[in-house]
């Protein structure tokens, strides 16, 4: 049960009308009123700017949209942000990675057969969230897999998607009716 009620379109000022319309028809069609764009759009300045940064990090660095995917999937299975997974994994597939990679992610064990970007990219993320630090070496493995800039990009999406799994979370918003959780404890 979520702790926030969702907003009701029609109760919204024009602003929020206008971030709700914008941020559905870039991710997907229709007004984006729940998951943590719903609390967001609470602060439309919050939501205005989170949203410029997300679709940025989400559509326009240069890390491999495979490579991003993965970020996110570790992120929300780090978190265990179901309404992330939810929406990810299945676009992490789309992006090319194998079903087994994300399958095993979402059972919190190490995949078998990654490809070597995406074994690094793993090493690196997963470090991070569980020891807080990134020894020099995933570090060096990063930057040559895929570049200083990309690196930094990847660190930026890792975070942004925390963000959203924490506000997932925290607020304990629901999935989308019917969908059962997919993300075991």
């Amino acid at each position: 049960m979520t702790r926030v009620p969702q907003l009701k379109f029609e109760a919204l000022d024009e602003r929020q009308k206008k971030l709700a319309t914008e941020i559905g028809a870039i991710r997907g069609g229709a007004p984006a009123m729940g998951g943590p764009w719903g609390l967001l759009l609470r602060n439309p300045e919050l939501c205005d700017r989170a949203q410029a940064f997300g679709t940025m990090l989400r559509d326009h660095t240069s890390v491999p949209k495979r490579l991003s995917e993965l970020a996110i999937a570790l992120s929300a299975r780090h978190w265990t942000a179901q309404f992330e997974w939810n929406a990810h994994a299945h676009q992490g597939v789309t992006a090319g990675l194998d079903p087994e990679v994300v399958e095993s992610i979402r059972l919190r064990k190490r995949p078998a057969k990654m490809k070597k970007d995406e074994a690094v990219v793993y090493d690196f993320i997963t470090e991070l969230y569980e020891k807080k630090k990134v020894s020099d070496a995933s570090y060096k493995a990063l930057v040559d897999a895929i570049g200083t800039d990309a690196a930094i990009e990847l660190t930026a999406i890792a975070g942004f998607y925390s963000t959203v799994a924490m506000l997932i979370v925290a607020h304990e918003v629901p999935l989308p009716a019917g969908v059962v959780p997919p993300l075991p404890k």
